[in-house]
């Protein structure tokens, strides 16, 4: 004998008419007609080779071969009914595992509150994140080390698709005692003469570009540089160098009791994307975690702008 010749729907009629003790109760249950029920379990009794159920006029009762099958019968019926259910959570993208390449500024404020209330209407739904260099974001889209990349704009090749979803200015972040804190805004000519520090290449990359721009007189000077935020922004806190970096990053600013002032003359933005890969479909919960950053990070930075203006 062999049982992959029995069928679901064999099963299934089986265990609901050893639970009602009724073709006919059974047949309803099931959508189906009494005479379609009987030939199910027909059929499951000539494959298995004994009979499932006494039949008499007056009742149905399980034979002692059918109490002995049935537990296996619910068995395979309930991981059918585990395997629709995960199937249906994945499809509306109730379920599954989303990892995101994001720079250590946002990793550590704004997405882990974008995954809050995502996972308040998702709560199967895992997102794990990577905190990456600005300058891995894009080419770790493109190897497929995350489904999804978060991050200052960046060049992308044919392979990868950016989608903006902020502008943000950059500025200096200096303590209150600063001699630039004084002023509501800073010249780049106003910052030729001071110490900056600048965190990873990206930034410096970014600083030296923006310098560029500027009149040769009033150009920045030369940029030391460290390979994170948080250890540029402990050495602005400490008076020993001022720091460029995008406005955004007020949230994790705040915890060194830094402030902020505007460079302008040019000011110089820069905007925020989200990335993912093109031609390679996303899973259904990542591309669900992708629509929630596109509407959730605008209004994040608009919030943080927001607190900025109030103060």
């Amino acid at each position: 004998m062999s049982l992959s010749r029995v069928s679901l729907r064999q099963l299934e009629a089986f265990a609901r008419v050893a639970e009602l003790h009724s073709f006919s109760a059974a047949a309803e249950r099931l959508g189906l007609t009494a005479q379609a029920v009987s030939q199910l379990v027909a059929e499951l009794e000539s494959i298995l080779g004994f009979r499932v159920f006494d039949r008499t006029t007056r009742r149905v009762a399980l034979s002692a071969a059918g109490r002995d099958f049935l537990p296996s019968a619910e068995t395979v019926l309930r991981h059918l009914d585990a395997a629709e259910r995960a199937a249906d959570d994945v499809r509306h993208r109730a379920a599954g595992v989303v990892r995101i390449g994001v720079p250590l500024a946002l990793a550590s404020t704004a997405l882990p509150a974008a995954i809050r209330d995502y996972a308040a209407e998702r709560p199967k739904v895992v997102i794990r994140i990577r905190d990456l260099p600005v300058d891995q974001l894009v080419d770790s889209v493109a190897a497929g080390d995350v489904d999804l990349a978060v991050g200052p704009d960046r060049p992308v090749g044919t392979g990868v698709q950016s989608r903006p979803l902020f502008d943000s200015p950059w500025v200096l972040w200096c303590p209150p005692g600063h001699a630039l804190a004084k002023r509501k805004r800073v010249r780049w000519s106003d910052l030729r003469d001071q110490p900056l520090v600048a965190a990873g290449h990206d930034h410096e990359r970014s600083v030296a570009q923006m310098r560029l721009t500027v009149p040769e007189g009033s150009r920045v000077g030369p940029v030391d540089v460290v390979d994170n935020l948080t250890t540029a922004m402990g050495i602005a806190a400490q008076g020993l160098a001022a720091t460029l970096a995008p406005a955004y990053v007020q949230v994790l600013a705040q915890h060194f009791g830094l402030v902020m002032r505007r460079v302008v003359e040019p000011e110089a933005i820069r905007s925020v994307c989200l990335y993912q890969a093109q031609g390679r479909h996303l899973s259904p919960a990542a591309e669900g975690f992708a629509e929630h950053l596109a509407t959730w990070l605008p209004r994040w930075h608009a919030e943080v702008a927001a607190s900025k203006a109030a103060r």
